[in-house]
């Protein structure tokens, strides 16, 4: 299995890296990536259909979110620069109609397994108006509740990658600047449901979250690593 380790000095390139991952799918080979992307905002295609999509968009850059566009995933999803990770596993597909909810089930399975090594109790779903609503969610269990992963999946003819989005810690500034970008869509958001593994008892630390969730990624599998970048938040760097 390949592991991409890193982020691209800009976020141009650290997407040109994400989109390699279905290219090697494409080739046979299963490929994993757990990174922490550049401060931004990225929108779904739905937002920017949106009247209040070009105001949203000013929004987030407003409070130092650069706003870009995405090809997966529903709704709008911030990203700190640092404590916010993204996720990825790309792998071949013999029939693109077949096999989308075992990759889910499979993905969000192993999220899980991460979550709970790490101090932290998931259950599936979300809270009402949560950012980038979608079937396939965790949320952190007891008084800490709040959305902490969200999951999307993208299918070619040749391949398919679930990813998502892992919220560790920063909370606060996460569900300010997506409370200004919803109001501005005019899209339902309650701050209050922004959860992180932090609040959720887990640690705070990027590098041991991310460590923990690529593991969970490969899984027994051979990881062949290769490096794209730096990653502030990775231990020995």
């Amino acid at each position: 299995m390949r592991v991409f380790r890193g982020r691209g000095a800009t976020i141009e390139a650290d997407r040109a890296t994400s989109a390699r991952l279905l290219d090697v799918a494409a080739g046979g080979e299963r490929a994993v990536r757990v990174w922490a992307p550049h401060r931004q905002v990225a929108f779904g295609r739905r937002d920017a259909r949106r009247e209040g999509y070009d105001r949203a968009r000013e929004a987030a850059a407003e409070r130092g979110f650069t706003p870009v566009e995405r090809d997966v995933g529903g709704r709008a999803v911030a990203y700190d620069g640092e404590t916010t990770l993204a996720f990825a596993r790309a792998e071949p597909v013999a029939d693109f109609r077949r096999g989308t909810d075992e990759r889910y089930e499979r993905l969000s399975a192993d999220v899980e397994a991460a979550l709970r090594a790490l101090g932290v109790a998931p259950e599936r779903g979300e809270p009402d108006d949560s950012f980038c609503p979608g079937a396939h969610s965790l949320s952190a269990g007891g008084a800490a509740g709040g959305k902490v992963v969200g999951i999307a999946q993208r299918v070619r003819s040749d391949a398919a990658v679930a990813s998502g989005v892992l919220l560790v810690d920063a909370r606060e500034e996460l569900a300010a600047v997506l409370d200004t970008v919803y109001a501005a869509l005019d899209v339902p958001f309650d701050p209050d449901t922004v959860g992180s593994v932090a609040a959720a008892g887990g640690p705070a630390d990027p590098a041991r979250v991310r460590e923990a969730v690529e593991a969970a990624l490969v899984g027994d599998r051979e990881a062949v690593v290769e490096r794209v970048g730096t990653f502030a938040g990775e231990r020995g760097e």
